[in-house]
């Protein structure tokens, strides 16, 4: 799978997916407000690494990809929870990244210069986000199914025919 950059489908986002995901995020911010209220800054500060439109954008996904299908005729709902578990699984691979970020500049910033800091939490989180893409791109060559068997989907089952 290439990584790639396509602008073109920001011009297919309608206006009111823009607003819930406006939304959700508003909704996570104001949550972790509260809980740094709460449960002072440091707690809080844990809760900002949530990715404030991660349930939007997830849900809008799914929704799209079953909307997709189902106009060409087939059912979608399968397609749009697989596209929706893709999303949610680079999330989490962001995520390392961004808890190593954490950790680095945690690490540093007592007795570093900020910039400093930052530089090498950014660096790490680069290094650390493309070496899980990496591990996982290669986890699945070494995960994959034999060659002599084949998914059976004509019903719709998923049965596995060895043979």
């Amino acid at each position: 799978m290439l990584v790639k950059v396509d602008f073109s489908s920001l011009g297919q986002i309608r206006p009111h997916e823009y607003a819930s995901r406006f939304l959700f995020g508003g909704a996570v911010t104001v949550a972790t407000g509260l809980i740094a209220k709460h449960y002072g800054p440091a707690i809080g500060g844990i809760f900002l690494a949530f990715p404030a439109i991660f349930p939007a954008s997830v849900s809008l996904v799914a929704k799209k990809e079953k909307q997709k299908k189902e106009r060409a005729g087939i059912e979608g709902e399968n397609r749009g929870r697989v596209a929706a578990g893709i999303e949610a699984t680079g999330a989490a691979m962001g995520c390392v990244g961004l808890a190593t970020f954490a950790a680095v500049v945690a690490a540093l910033l007592p007795g570093r210069p900020t910039a400093f800091a930052l530089m090498m939490g950014t660096m790490a989180w680069a290094l650390v986000a493309c070496t899980v893409f990496l591990l996982r791109k290669r986890g699945r060559r070494w995960f994959r199914r034999p060659a002599w068997s084949s998914v059976d989907a004509s019903e719709g089952n998923k049965k596995i025919n060895k043979w």
